[in-house]
């Protein structure tokens, strides 16, 4: 029994997972309440799945790239969890799941893939995937940039995440998901954990900033 949380990009959630489909999903569209919405949005998905807390055999979290406030909501969060259930945290890189959302609806050929999600500063993180029918695997990145300083072969192709609807000019959207589903990434984490995670997908339940905070010590500083 898995529950996984992202608060990576616009969509704030959470997901109970079984191991075999995903038991329920509650997700809030908002861009800068993380905070406030994430832990409503556990509670309420827990009672929806019928799930008690002490069920859980592990949490799976988003580790972005992402925004530095609310992927530290997100990341912060599971840890917290799962030191209280008593039960071990993984990280997932969140554009993973974007990618594997994209391979499930696909149904005969492969095809490579960019996925750029909103970094903000006029940049984007990104990630490029050989996705094929229920299979997503990354090739190039995470990294962040201006969507225009991607090299040429990256920019051209067929982009998901809300980067190509910010950079119409420059990256090309394609039918799929703007934001992660926490129900997409619970099914990544599970068929990795139930695989024994032979292609290292689960990672350690830090953030993956990709940049240095706005905010830093003075020089001097007293810590």
């Amino acid at each position: 029994m898995l529950l996984a949380i992202d608060t990576s990009t616009s969509l704030i959630g959470a997901a109970v997972h079984d191991g075999s489909a995903v038991l329920a999903e509650v997700t809030e569209l908002d861009p800068r309440r993380h905070a406030e919405l994430l832990g409503p949005g556990v509670h309420r998905c827990l009672a929806q799945a019928g799930v008690a807390p002490g069920a859980f055999t592990a949490v799976a979290v988003g580790v972005g790239p992402g925004p530095f406030t609310g992927l530290r909501v997100g990341v912060v969060t599971a840890l917290v969890l799962g030191q209280v259930w008593g039960v071990p945290v993984h990280g997932i890189c969140s554009l993973d799941a974007l990618a594997a959302e994209v391979a499930a609806s696909l149904e005969r050929r492969a095809a490579d893939l960019l996925v750029a999600t909103d970094a903000r500063r006029k940049e984007v993180y990104w990630a490029r995937y050989a996705v094929a029918p229920g299979a997503a695997r990354r090739t190039e990145g995470p990294g962040v940039a201006r969507a225009a300083d991607l090299p040429r072969a990256v920019r051209d192709l067929p982009a998901v995440g809300r980067g190509p609807h910010l950079y119409p000019d420059v990256l090309h959207a394609a039918p799929g998901p703007l934001d992660v589903r926490p129900g997409v990434l619970a099914g990544v984490a599970a068929a990795a954990l139930a695989a024994g995670d032979p292609d290292g997908v689960l990672l350690p339940p830090e953030p993956l900033y990709l940049r240095r905070p706005d905010a830093v010590a003075r020089a001097g500083a007293v810590p």
